[in-house]
């Protein structure tokens, strides 16, 4: 008996075959067995991956809740990190607050500055957090 490689047991090669000596009649219903299998396994991989999925967009919708900004609203704006400045990690994450001015449905807003004067480019709403106004109480 000669040596026979692992993948070869599971998927006969012709040199295997000739070493059991099947009948080419047997073969081809093996083989075509082996093929109906794999149809199988294919479909039952995907109607896995299909319920993965559908678990893991209700994880998601679960945790994750939909940002509405109106116009008019006070918001601060993320200072991106790309920005250089010498204070490292006692620079500011947030700037503002701005005024918004147009709110779109994609997520986008136009924000202004306090002034009225208005940014040139669309900002994201994902970049954007409401901002409350602190009262103080005279006492």
């Amino acid at each position: 008996m000669e040596a026979v490689l692992p993948i070869e047991v599971e998927i006969p090669s012709l040199r295997v075959l000739k070493e059991v000596q099947l009948e080419e009649a047997e073969w081809v219903n093996a083989r075509y067995e082996q093929l109906n299998l794999i149809e199988e396994k294919r479909l039952t991989a995907l109607c896995h991956r299909q319920l993965y999925q559908k678990r893991m967009m209700r994880a998601y919708d679960k945790k994750a809740h939909s940002r509405q900004f109106r116009e008019g609203e006070l918001v601060l704006k993320r200072i991106l990190p790309n920005q250089h400045d010498l204070r490292g990690k006692w620079t500011p994450n947030w700037e503002g607050p701005f005024v918004v001015k147009k709110a779109f449905s994609g997520g986008a807003l136009i924000l202004a500055e306090m002034d009225g004067r208005e940014f040139s480019n669309p900002v994201n709403a994902d970049a954007i957090k409401k901002y409350f106004k602190i009262f103080k109480l005279k006492t």
